[in-house]
């Protein structure tokens, strides 16, 4: 049996971390979670007492476990968005909110950047290859357009998309970046993609050995994704 990590929180800590930081952005998050644990828990009880009908201990337990479900999804998102809000503006956000995707998709950060920390991502999964760009967007067209051209000369059969995030004229905000990805389409299936990886890892094997841009770039949100979902 496997031995705890005693440097790790358990999971009750994770979730009063994670509220914690929540409530930093999100003021009204308590009487947002009790109003939609008695909501979902009155849902609940009024359906065990259909089924039950005279008996009342099964609609209360079925009370307080919807109350405890329908909150616990609430917290989630909200968690997530007040997640993202924190990093919002930073050098690799984008990179860092595309870690809440769930499986079937490779990540690959600052494939490319100026000097002024304008960064393309590439995210690679069921809509095809994903340029992902975070910046000043004057400087990112051409460097999204080199990068296109060289995916195009490895990937020439596999749609190609750009996305530019931020809050501009034709841009994606930070916190509808990871359901913009995952809305278009699925044109990749997993034995295309794994030959799609394959060609990609010669290109960036081809690439000099540049050290990425400086400056601060948020950790990984999977970590936090994992404590909603109880894993």
């Amino acid at each position: 049996m496997a031995k705890k990590d005693p440097s790790k929180p358990g999971r009750i800590s994770q979730i009063v971390q994670s509220y914690q930081m929540t409530r930093k952005t999100d003021h009204r998050i308590g009487l947002i979670l009790l109003g939609t644990f008695v909501l979902a828990g009155g849902a609940g009880f009024g359906l065990g007492v259909l089924v039950f009908h005279a008996a009342l201990t099964f609609p209360i337990i079925l009370g307080v476990l919807f109350g405890i479900l329908g909150a616990l999804i609430v917290f989630g998102r909200r968690a997530q968005s007040a997640a993202l809000a924190s990093i919002d503006g930073q050098p690799g956000a984008a990179a860092a909110a595309l870690g809440m995707l769930r499986r079937g998709w490779q990540t690959d950060p600052a494939i490319a950047f100026t000097k002024q920390q304008d960064v393309i991502h590439r995210l690679v999964g069921p809509p095809g290859i994903v340029l992902i760009g975070e910046g000043n967007p004057n400087r990112l067209k051409p460097l999204m357009s080199a990068e296109r051209r060289k995916h195009e000369r490895v990937a020439a059969e596999t749609p190609i998309h750009e996305v530019y995030v931020g809050n501009g004229p034709d841009e994606v905000p930070l916190k509808k970046l990871v359901r913009t990805v995952t809305k278009l389409g699925r044109n990749l299936k997993p034995a295309a993609m794994t030959d799609v990886l394959a060609r990609l890892k010669a290109l960036d094997a081809n690439r000099s050995n540049i050290p990425l841009p400086k400056g601060p770039v948020p950790t990984s949100m999977k970590g936090a994704r994992s404590n909603m979902r109880g894993r």
